[in-house]
């Protein structure tokens, strides 16, 4: 909104300084600075009010050490990461972007499943919440409305790299011209933007792969089917990464610090993939206006690290499905709109280790049981950082190496962009 007023005001009345607000770069910083405002200010009410309607956590007894103190303590504190994104994305985001406005659909559409889920558990004093497969079926129904977007919008497209004798036949002729302007994304990339299935693929050459490759096997015209692919793909990771992230939210500030690392190193690749200049000197795709995206981007990272002033041990407030669905969610969303879902397994690798935990854990115990009629465990507990806790680790000392586990994923992501 500030976006729209100030250039108004820059075009209309020449207002000193309103001209700034064309900046990407302090757009972004300041929706940083007040998602960090929002989530310490709003947070504080909020906690206050969650207790006055007594909204505690139920916590089951699995045994583990400091379990019993969390008994009562407010969940539901999602609603703060969500307001946190949403407010400093709306004042900040030019809102007629395609990627903005599927950013804010993600956010509102996992946070009400999320929101309901809780409400259920808490008012409502059911412990199991939603069902599961209402769950997927929202999940699956955001992964619908993304993968057919992808596929149907005219504004969610790239544009390839022009071959190096054009990219010099283009510089030549400035010179011969005796155009001395900076060079343009014309000058390196194909004029005319195209509609692609096109995403990048970590430590490959060329860094690139098409989902339509797939399916060459059918003979020509087989583009047009590239969709069966596509869109399952998109709600499998929706729904993965979405689960992930709950699973991670077990201990004060885990799936909040390590959300925080994943959403800067996405948003770097985000900025990188909408400037033509780095797209260019990376040698990767280049997604004309994804570059806004660093706004909503920027919210997210501020709200998680905000939400961290309350939930980091020991955690005043629990975020609830409230925020962890919605926050796996929007990093699922992300990646594939930047066209970076292949690098999901690398970047979100926490999550996608506490998942397999769990599907090893249940599967093995099954196996067993139906081998030898009792069931056995890998783990002491599933997710992982269970199974820590059961080996005597303190909580604040798993989350610590947890993110530090997830700094380390987050900077071999970014090597991929020049490792091929």
């Amino acid at each position: 909104m500030f976006y729209y007023l100030f250039e108004y005001l820059d075009k209309a009345y020449d207002l000193p300084g309103a001209g700034v607000f064309h900046y990407l770069s302090f757009r972004a910083a300041m929706a940083v600075f007040f998602s960090l405002l929002i989530s310490m200010i709003f947070g504080k009410s909020l906690i206050n009010k969650l207790r006055s309607l007594q909204v505690g956590e139920t916590v089951r007894d699995l045994g583990l050490k400091g379990q019993v103190e969390k008994q009562g303590t407010p969940t539901m504190g999602g609603i703060i990461i969500l307001a946190a994104i949403l407010i400093p994305t709306l004042l900040f985001a030019k809102l007629d972007n395609i990627y903005i406005i599927l950013m804010l659909i993600s956010t509102v559409w996992l946070g009400a499943i999320g929101f309901i889920d809780d409400y259920i558990k808490v008012f409502r004093k059911n412990k199991e919440g939603l069902a599961g497969k209402f769950k997927i079926v929202g999940q699956v129904g955001l992964g619908l409305i993304i993968g057919i977007t992808m596929y149907m919008s005219d504004d969610m497209v790239i544009r390839e790299k022009l071959d190096q004798d054009e990219i010099n036949k283009n510089l030549v002729e400035q010179q011969i011209t005796g155009d001395n302007c900076k060079k343009s994304s014309n000058d390196i990339f194909k004029q005319e933007s195209e509609k692609s299935f096109k995403t990048t693929i970590p430590f490959v050459k060329h860094n690139q792969f098409n989902y339509s490759w797939l399916l060459k096997w059918m003979g020509d015209g087989y583009e047009k089917y590239t969709w069966l692919i596509f869109i399952p793909m998109v709600i499998l990771i929706i729904t993965a990464v979405s689960n992930g992230a709950n699973l991670t939210d077990g201990l004060d500030g885990l799936a909040t610090s390590t959300s925080a690392v994943i959403g800067a190193t996405l948003g770097l690749l985000a900025w990188v993939s909408g400037n033509f200049i780095f797209a260019d000197y990376l040698n990767i795709m280049y997604i004309p206006n994804a570059g806004e995206l660093a706004i909503f981007i920027s919210a997210f990272v501020g709200a998680t690290i905000g939400f961290l002033w309350y939930n980091s041990y020991p955690a005043q407030v629990f975020m609830g499905d409230t925020g962890s669905l919605a926050l796996g969610g929007i990093i699922a969303v992300f990646a594939i709109i930047i066209r970076k879902e292949l690098l999901i397994p690398l970047v979100a690798g926490v999550f996608l280790v506490e998942n397999l935990s769990v599907i090893m854990q249940v599967t093995y115990f099954k196996f067993t049981k139906k081998k030898y009629g009792e069931g056995r465990r890998i783990f002491l507990m599933s997710p992982l950082h269970h199974h820590f806790q059961k080996k005597g680790y303190h909580e604040a000392k798993i989350v610590q190496r947890f993110f530090i586990v997830a700094i380390m994923l987050a900077v071999l992501t970014i090597v991929t962009l020049k490792l091929r």
